[in-house]
């Protein structure tokens, strides 16, 4: 299927404006959301992912946001699966879809493709989590580099999802992990794509707000929302949910691990590290989609350039 019906992609790293971005559009177009970030796909983690209100989600329809449990885990293939069939129907309704978040994985699985990966393994991935409960996941990237060298010096010896996920493969294919991923499968965006990116002429006005935001959460009561969460669900640290930058410092905070005051200092620089590292995916995308356009996010005028842009590319 190819068509030429429009549609619009808005990336960049946390407390860059997305939200207030893709609200203006949604102001004078008639687009319809899709959510383009991990941890929104989770029910009830409102506080701590900057989720948007209600308010701001009945300006225009929102999909994939609230579709899965804390408990359960939501991969890049099954998004591109969901998107482009969300993209398709919003199409066919005479909208126009709109790509807002910030996972790179997510943006680039959807552009380029996606590794033919092994689905996740539970027996396997529950023996790991048990020889990682004993042994230490440094334990776990030494038996990793054991069986792909390569694979382990990508990896933080801390890093339990990534090594994880990386042991899974391996062991069920037997090759390195770079053969598993050069193996892709063909990329399957059939729309025309304007492909806007925010990024802060000033690294550190963008921290401010980082540490703003983060405070914000705090006061909004995101330890009480993880109470509630270890309370209502059957949740571990390890779980990709509960290692959100937030929460996973909150949880520390309630083990006993940190005490407040260390555990707003760790939530911030996870924070400012995990903008650091949308950025560098940024930069990536920058080299290699020629149809990116980056924007000061920091811009007064930033609205009003991306209504700008986007008016005019789909002609209006």
């Amino acid at each position: 299927m190819t068509h030429d019906s429009p549609a619009i992609a808005l990336l960049g790293p946390t407390a860059s404006g997305k939200t207030a971005c893709a609200l203006a559009l949604a102001s004078v177009l008639p687009v319809e959301i899709i959510s383009v970030d991990s941890a929104l796909v989770y029910r009830d983690m409102d506080i701590g992912t900057a989720k948007p209100t209600a308010d701001e989600r009945a300006a225009c329809p929102h999909h994939l946001i609230d579709i899965v449990t804390p408990e359960q885990r939501y991969s890049a293939a099954q998004f591109r699966t969901d998107t482009l069939r969300l993209m398709d129907e919003i199409s066919a309704r005479g909208r126009i879809p709109l790509l807002a978040g910030g996972t790179a994985l997510y943006f680039k699985a959807l552009r380029e493709g996606i590794s033919d990966l092994p689905q996740a393994d539970p027996e396997l991935r529950a023996a790991i989590d048990r020889d990682a409960e004993r042994l230490g996941w440094p334990a776990l990237h030494a038996r990793l580099a054991a069986l792909d060298p390569a694979a382990a010096a990508a990896l933080e010896p801390t890093d339990a999802q990534r090594i994880q996920r990386a042991l899974e493969i391996v062991e069920l294919t037997g090759r390195p992990l770079a053969e598993s991923y050069a193996q892709r499968e063909e990329g399957g965006i059939h729309h025309r794509l304007l492909t806007l990116a925010l990024a802060p002429s000033d690294r550190a006005v963008l921290h401010a707000r980082i540490e703003q935001r983060f405070d914000a959460m705090l006061a909004a009561g995101l330890l009480d929302e993880l109470r509630d969460l270890r309370t209502k669900y059957r949740l571990d640290p390890a779980l990709p949910s509960m290692r959100c930058v937030g929460y996973r410092q909150a949880w520390a905070h309630l083990e006993g691990e940190d005490d407040y005051a260390t555990m707003r200092f760790k939530g911030i620089a996870a924070t400012r590290q995990l903008a650091k590292r949308q950025l560098t995916w940024q930069r990536q995308f920058r080299e290699n989609w020629a149809d990116l356009e980056e924007l000061d996010c920091l811009d007064g005028a930033l609205t009003g350039t991306v209504l700008e842009r986007a008016r005019r590319f789909v002609g209006v």
